[in-house]
């Protein structure tokens, strides 16, 4: 079982565009023999989102699943969101290098912060990461309201 990528990490990218993966990310990766990372944009939010290289795999697996290779709409939608993506492996020092063009939209390159999310970890700059951050408040009723449309959706499987 894969150990999960938890917690936020401050962190600071060079003047060369590296950027230090953190030591307890590593050591999950290591752990996995998966150093090989897939890394690219997030569609929705200002930030960059490692996957463990299994991890990609297994998600274009299920993106691959529900598109047609024959539909011209889905192969646009695959190849976007695939062309879109690196392969990056960490080096010696546990860097990566991060191209200009996934860098250019974090509003700030030397007060970043990794912050895990199970089985992928992302990149942002801590300025657009405080503002996308919920409240305690909000992020209780959000969960709450998900946890009881889930078991409202297993009743319902249920009585069927």
């Amino acid at each position: 079982m894969m150990r999960t990528f938890i917690g936020n990490i401050e962190a600071k990218m060079d003047e060369k565009g590296r950027v230090f993966i953190p030591a307890g990310y590593r050591k999950i990766l290591t752990d996995e023999s998966s150093l090989r990372l897939v890394m690219r944009r997030d569609a929705e939010n200002g930030c960059l989102v490692f996957f463990p290289e299994r991890v990609w795999n297994e998600r274009l697996g299920t993106l691959r699943a529900v598109l047609d290779d024959w539909n011209p709409e889905d192969e646009q939608i695959l190849m976007q969101y695939v062309s879109e993506a690196e392969l990056l492996e960490p080096d010696n020092q546990g860097r990566v290098l991060l191209s200009k063009k996934n860098t250019g939209h974090l509003e700030q390159k030397t007060d970043l912060v990794f912050v895990g999310m199970l089985d992928r970890f992302a990149l942002w700059s801590r300025e657009q990461y405080e503002q996308a951050r919920m409240d305690q408040h909000e992020l209780a009723e959000r969960i709450r309201a998900k946890m009881e449309k889930r078991v409202e959706s297993r009743k319902l499987k249920v009585e069927s």
